[in-house]
């Protein structure tokens, strides 16, 4: 079993930067591959970003290219996502995900966190 907990999030203005944090507990971090996805309203949660267990391999929806940079660090049990250039269409709620398997962890993955509400004003 993986607990993960978001922070970071809040209220910034169309341009500006966030950065999200997701601890994670229990089972041996970097067994994990971690993942972030998003969700409006009415919406399907959608696929953010992703790193393999050693940070080595990353993956982005093609819109965050560029913009959302996605780090770990497996000493603190936590992963980070960079965002920069924010949009209005950006505003969401922000979760973290884990797998053992990479391909999972942005696709299926098993575990989730609660979620942190990133809202962008214009």
């Amino acid at each position: 079993q993986v607990q993960l907990v978001e922070s970071g999030g809040g209220l910034v203005q169309a341009g500006g930067s966030l950065r999200l944090s997701c601890a994670a507990s229990g089972r041996t971090f970097s067994d994990y591959s971690i993942s972030w996805f998003r969700q409006t309203p009415g919406t399907e949660r959608e696929f953010v970003a992703a790193i393999s267990w050693n940070g080595i391999t990353t993956r982005y929806e093609d819109s965050n290219k560029g913009r959302f940079a996605i780090s770990r660090d497996n000493a603190k049990n936590t992963v980070y996502l960079q965002m920069n250039s924010l949009k209005s269409e950006d505003t969401a709620v922000y979760y973290c995900a884990a797998d053992s398997d990479y391909y999972k962890a942005y696709s299926q993955p098993q575990y989730w966190g609660q979620g942190t509400q990133v809202t962008v004003s214009s």
